[in-house]
């Protein structure tokens, strides 16, 4: 298997097919008026956000980042298309933005600020004014739309977009507080519309689970994260697209693979605990594997004695618990393994598969969560 470099002993390789696959899929199934954002936030769901937006770039539309420090990553290599922050921005951070960068804006305050910022640079942030139609977190009340509207225009400030976001789309198969939220939103679109007098040019709501269930949410734009990574946003979400459309003719590829290197093998005597908290005992002679990976490296601790690798076209335990920057597997029954041996901690090795939401549901946790953790200081490459 390709390594990035001699000395890496872990590694991110990235799929540049299955990105251009992913996004095609939706492509094809989005209106096709409908625009494309490939949110790359939190270091592409931590894929990388480098590696990942020299491909994306030509596939989607518009990026979407969550703070301005983001949005200048982008910049500063190279990237041309629109970009929407969509997280809150401190009156400090509004630092070097460009007037093709947009702003996702909840409050009368935040108007305020980017107006300073106008006065200050002389650039006018294009704003896309944030809707709680029901998640409760960001966004303003319907019933403040007519207030921060009218303050804007004083301001002299654009407001170009609509959004919001669904508070309960993906973790359900009943979708009717998604279609209540929807039809809030279509009544925020009327009002906002009413009071500047036209469509806003960028209305959207739909993430990447309603952009695979509810052709109805694709309005202008469709803001798509997990899905592009070859990810369903949960199970629920795959299961509604089963019911509806069965199961053939679709397929998201999933664009991370992680690996490391056997670092050192261990030979352990029958009765011997191994690693902090003696959690694991051998019940026969065991080699360990000792891998230089740990929960520094965003693999859980809690996986310890749970998760399972791939190595040599094998399926190997980890036992013991999982450490900052170590983990153990047992290897006894894989012949002739070595020092520097390929370890597949996610991905496929022979025929053994390991999936992003094995290691999650393991963990108790989600895939966003599992990717969004893995730390950017792992060396990432485009796999040839």
């Amino acid at each position: 298997m390709p390594r990035p470099e001699s000395s890496s002993t872990q590694w991110i390789e990235l799929d540049g097919e299955a990105i251009v696959h992913n996004s095609s899929v939706f492509r094809s199934i989005l209106s096709p008026e409908t625009l494309l954002l490939g949110v790359v936030k939190a270091n592409a769901y931590g894929h990388g956000v480098v590696e990942v937006t020299s491909i994306l770039e030509k596939s989607v539309d518009w990026f979407g980042v969550h703070g301005a420090g983001e949005a200048r990553v982008l910049r500063s290599i190279g990237v041309k298309r629109p970009i929407l922050i969509m997280g809150f921005v401190p009156d400090g951070d509004l630092v070097d933005l460009d007037g093709d960068t947009h702003l996702l804006v909840s409050s009368i305050q935040a108007l305020e600020k980017i107006a300073g910022y106008r006065e200050r640079s002389g650039v006018s942030l294009p704003i896309h004014l944030k809707i709680d139609t029901g998640a409760k977190r960001q966004g303003v009340p319907i019933a403040g739309i007519d207030e921060v509207v009218s303050r804007a225009t004083k301001l002299g400030l654009d407001i170009v977009g609509l959004a919001t976001h669904f508070a309960n789309i993906e973790d359900t198969l009943e979708h009717e507080f998604a279609r209540a939220q929807l039809d809030r939103f279509n009544a925020a679109l009327e009002r906002t519309t009413r009071l500047l007098g036209e469509v806003p040019p960028f209305v959207h709501a739909a993430c990447s689970a309603a952009s695979l269930l509810f052709r109805e949410t694709d309005f202008s734009m469709a803001r798509v994260g997990i899905s592009l990574y070859g990810h369903w946003p949960s199970r629920e979400t795959k299961l509604s697209w089963v019911l509806e459309h069965g199961r053939d003719g679709f397929q998201l590829r999933p664009v991370l693979s992680w690996r490391a290197m056997v670092g050192q093998l261990q030979t352990v005597a029958k009765g011997e605990s191994v690693g902090y908290g003696r959690t694991w005992t051998a019940l026969r002679e065991t080699v360990l594997g000792v891998i230089p990976v740990g929960y520094a490296d965003g693999y859980p601790r809690v996986l310890g004695n749970r998760s399972r690798v791939g190595i040599r076209g094998r399926a190997a335990p980890v036992v013991g618990r999982v450490c900052m920057n170590i983990l153990m597997i047992d290897v006894t029954d894989i012949p002739d393994v070595e020092i520097g041996d390929v370890v597949t901690l996610v991905g496929s090795d022979g025929e053994v598969s390991i999936a992003v939401e094995e290691l999650a549901e393991l963990s108790s946790s989600i895939n966003y969560e599992f990717l969004a953790r893995l730390s950017p200081a792992i060396p990432r490459f485009i796999r040839p």
